[in-house]
């Protein structure tokens, strides 16, 4: 499996494309528990959509640092 990282370009430019990537910054910086929530509902999903991209997913919104790091790359890849 690919790192989490490496589909993180791919998903800035859809929340971009539909002006949702300021939005999903700020639950990202919040470090907020619906991110784990989040995670968790992608790992069980995950047995009807089995894709890498929502492992990968689950795995930036599972680990906070993760999750901060991502929301600082949305922030800045759109300047």
């Amino acid at each position: 499996m690919k790192s989490p990282r490496e589909y993180w370009p791919r998903w800035a430019e859809t929340l971009r494309r539909y002006q949702l990537n300021e939005i999903a910054a700020s639950f990202l910086e919040a470090g907020s528990p619906l991110a784990l929530l989040g995670a968790q509902a992608l790992y069980f999903g995950r047995s009807f959509f089995d894709s890498e991209q929502i492992t990968a997913l689950a795995l930036t919104l599972e680990e906070e640092p993760e999750a901060r790091a991502f929301a600082s790359f949305l922030i800045h890849s759109g300047e």
